[in-house]
């Protein structure tokens, strides 16, 4: 039997997955369960009990930078958890996380409270590439007092996880799961599920009309600019070739046309052939 070609919708959304920061909000929006399962494995904490689950959720600065959370979490005891994925690594600079976490202090505690109403807050971006640098699944990050090492123990805490890392661990099959594009092939049942209702039902293609459009427009804007150096590449020969034509020496046609020697080179045996 002939295999079904998909059209360009059908490719996106079957090839998609939780790494990409679009389909992963629309994935754990609302969704307690699967936000749960995502804390508890990451933090290695089975007592997490979420009680709400926002994504995309935009925290205004008045008086400075703003910032927009891919999913912010509060469990049962008001500690607050902020997610990000990163699929490039200046987006998960260290310096942003110590921004975040300082973003949702200032904007959850409120005029005249005493600072010890502050609850825990937890950073947590997850990375297509290890940005650290040191080869570890993940790392936990919290302040510490230099002279002893102990724990500074000021509710701040920041969390890489290194996507590419996909062990057999609870860690490492959630991360396979995140670069997982068939949900038959998941691990973990709560996110198999919110995946395979986006892909593979009616209602849940319907909402992803959004993130087609997106890829469409990145694809579109891909493809104008190949089409741009294609052009400026054919430019750039033609000059060549007239400047070899006049007489002009292979170094001084390499400098003028922008083009390798080894194109230059090649341009000029064509033409004493």
């Amino acid at each position: 039997m002939a295999e079904t070609k998909l059209s360009e919708p059908q490719k996106i959304i079957a090839d998609i997955t939780l790494m990409n920061n679009c389909f992963m909000n629309k994935v754990f929006a609302d969704d307690v369960a699967s936000t749960q399962l995502l804390l508890r494995i990451i933090l290695n904490n089975d007592k997490i009990n979420v009680k709400t689950v926002n994504t995309q959720q935009f925290i205004q600065n008045l008086y400075g930078h703003s910032a927009q959370l891919d999913i912010l979490a509060t469990d049962e005891n008001g500690r607050r958890f902020n997610v990000e994925i990163q699929r490039d690594d200046e987006g998960a600079q260290v310096k942003r996380a110590r921004y975040y976490s300082s973003v949702l202090d200032v904007h959850f505690l409120d005029a005249g409270e005493k600072y010890d109403k502050l609850n825990d807050v937890y950073v947590i971006f997850i990375t297509e590439h290890d940005v650290l640098h040191r080869n570890y699944p993940i790392y936990n990050v919290e302040r510490t007092i230099k002279e002893d090492g102990t724990s500074f123990a000021d509710g701040s805490k920041i969390v890489y996880v290194n996507a590419s890392c996909r062990s057999d661990t609870p860690l490492g099959r959630l991360m396979q799961d995140f670069n997982c594009a068939n949900p038959d092939k998941m691990h973990y049942k709560e996110l198999a599920n919110r995946v395979s209702f986006f892909k593979k039902t009616k209602e849940g293609e319907k909402t992803m009309t959004d993130i087609i459009e997106l890829y469409a427009a990145k694809r579109a804007k891909e493809a104008a600019k190949k089409a741009e150096k294609k052009g400026m590449y054919a430019s750039r020969l033609e000059f060549a070739k007239d400047l070899l034509n006049e007489g002009e020496s292979i170094e001084r046609t390499v400098r003028l046309s922008k083009l390798s020697e080894a194109e230059v080179r090649e341009l000029a045996s064509k033409l004493t052939a």
